[in-house]
């Protein structure tokens, strides 16, 4: 192999990075478009609009990335150029990233483009960019992202500074009592010492849109600590706009920033920067988690990846499966020190599953393009991941050939997992209700299951399975679900009353078809212990009946676009 490219190939390698380079501002700027365009929605209440504009803007990756090769494969026979062309590629295309504000973004659309010319099969950091060309600092472009408020004014006078920067072509509903409601919460939040001593008031540019809220999100600077302050703005369908919370806990930020969450409509040409502001208010949440918020979920995937190989070289466990019941379509494992599971489609399913491997996909597919309302978690789709074979445990070696053979190919020290998605770790519900002793929380997780349920299908996604197995619960008692493989929309689905007889056994006589769902056998296995059972149907009786699905479902079919607040209600303010 020669260590050097000829005058033609060097040329013909810059060609292909500024190719690369102007499909990725082309995509950026489409992305930077429908981003843009959420004010408007938002002023407008086109909430359909909104939820397209979503899944809009999720497409454009697949669409550029395919541009983008395709372009390559017109440029030059790539398969005949050798490693070196590549390599010179990568150099070329780093070189040109010098000052462009988005060179992290890049790199990863680089990634996928020579990803999807190899077929993800060369993971190399001399060709791709397995780890970043330049440490980013924060702070440097702080003042493009950010705007300051001067605190030595009265905080009536701050914020009326901060509408006064912070616009909207909306009326507000009350001004003078949401200013009023949002003094009389920073004042109830601090003490007259603290407020004295603070030093600034800093939020970030881009207004954060999602569903029917508007969030401004920034911090209060004091000399001995730094608290989130978030307003939190919303609009019903009346032409008007009110201002519903003042944030200011670490918690509630937390939750907002959910991975069960859909993506931030939040407009910025500097996302590291506010990536890094956010990782400052957040410093338990990964850097990977606020990219994907921003709606940057593919560069998300690259920097997780980046943050898993990290957490090899610090860590000795071994991968095992994942705790909890066996999945019938999904094999999951987990590294016990590592936040994530691993879910691998089976080659062959239960009996019981009359569903195909593309069924799955597809089913996963829907999420991701659907408004998960703070109840689905998101999921991370990878092809030919790789695994290091000595710390794999070999009960899972084995389990993994007895059940997903197809999807894994080993080389001399690796397992290569051809497709599989990746999930946030969550406590399966099941396993929590059995070894949770507190009356209150476990009522509390069965209330939470209950409003789970009905969220998802207020959000036209019909659970299908929903034993209490597949939804798991986070650290902050939320419960959300995780299994997707027998989802659908709410339309596919007939609600029928169970026949009333005396022979226990009716049921199968009648004629059932593959759509038909009957509310009152829910309670039978949604959760198993009586005991729970009871709690459910105190709770959310109305889950078992027709009357309650079919009403759901003519609201879906109506359009409407439902919201549901991530903070607790006893945060809002009244609008008395």
């Amino acid at each position: 192999m020669q260590n050097t490219l000829s005058p033609q190939e060097t040329s013909l390698a810059k060609k292909a990075a500024y190719l690369v380079l102007s499909h990725f501002d082309k995509s950026y700027r489409w992305f930077t478009r429908i981003t843009r365009g959420a004010q408007q929605r938002f002023e407008k209440g086109n909430w359909k609009e909104t939820q397209l504009a979503s899944r809009e803007r999720i497409n454009i990756y697949e669409q550029s990335l395919s541009d983008a090769v395709a372009e390559i494969y017109h440029l030059t026979s790539v398969h005949k150029k050798d490693d070196v062309f590549w390599q010179e590629l990568k150099k070329i295309f780093a070189l040109q990233l010098q000052g462009h504000p988005q060179f992290e973004l890049a790199e990863t659309f680089f990634n996928s483009v020579i990803g999807r010319i190899f077929k993800h099969r060369k993971i190399d950091d001399d060709m791709m960019f397995v780890h970043p060309s330049r440490c980013f600092l924060p702070g440097q472009d702080r003042d493009k992202v950010i705007n300051s408020f001067d605190t030595t004014t009265t905080v009536r006078e701050m914020y009326e500074a901060i509408f006064k920067t912070y616009r909207y072509n909306i009326p507000f509903e009350d001004y003078e009592r949401d200013l009023q409601n949002l003094e009389d919460a920073l004042r109830a939040r601090l003490t007259t010492s603290q407020l004295a001593s603070v030093q600034a008031v800093e939020i970030l540019k881009p207004t954060f849109f999602r569903g029917k809220a508007a969030y401004l999100i920034g911090r209060i600077c004091m000399p001995d600590e730094t608290l989130p302050f978030v307003i939190a703005m919303r609009r019903y369908n009346a032409p008007n706009m009110f201002v519903d919370a003042l944030l200011t806990d670490r918690k509630d930020l937390s939750v907002i920033f959910g991975f069960a969450r859909s993506y931030f409509m939040a407009d910025t040409q500097n996302p590291a920067e506010v990536a890094a502001f956010l990782q400052e208010l957040l410093p338990n949440k990964k850097n990977f988690e606020l990219y994907m918020a921003l709606g940057h979920y593919k560069h998300g995937k690259t920097v997780f990846y980046r943050n898993f190989l990290s957490h090899l070289e610090t860590s000795e466990d071994h991968f095992e499966a994942a705790p909890g019941i066996r999945g019938l379509v999904m094999m999951v494992f987990h590294l016990p020190s590592y936040g994530v599971v691993f879910k691998i489609i089976k080659d062959e399913f239960a009996e019981s599953k009359k569903i195909t491997r593309q069924h799955v996909k597809d089913c996963y597919k829907l999420v991701k393009m659907s408004d998960r309302i703070g109840r689905m978690a998101d999921t991370h789709e990878y092809v030919n991941f790789r695994f290091p074979l000595d710390r794999i445990a070999p009960e899972l070696i084995e389990e993994l050939k007895e059940t997903c053979a197809s999807s894994l190919e080993f080389t001399e020290n690796e397992l290569v997992i051809k497709h599989m998605y990746i999930e946030r770790k969550m406590t399966p519900l099941n396993l929590y209700l059995q070894q949770e002793t507190d009356e209150d929380k476990i009522t509390n997780a069965l209330d939470e299951l209950g409003m789970c349920i009905k969220q998802i299908a207020m959000a036209n996604i019909f659970p299908g399975d929903m034993l209490h197995k597949n939804f798991g619960i986070t650290r902050h008692g939320r419960v959300i679900f995780y299994d997707y493989d027998e989802i659908c929309l709410m339309n596919e689905r007939n609600f029928r009353a169970l026949p009333k007889s005396d022979d226990p056994y009716a049921i199968d006589t009648l004629s059932v078809g593959p759509s038909d769902v009957f509310p009152e056998q829910f309670e039978h296995f949604i959760v198993g212990k009586r005991k729970f059972k009871d709690i459910l149907k105190n709770l959310h009786g109305d889950l078992m009946t027709q009357e309650y699905w079919r009403n759901v479902q003519i609201k879906c079919a109506r359009g409407d676009v439902q919201h549901f607040t991530p903070y607790a209600a006893s945060k809002r303010f009244k609008r008395d």
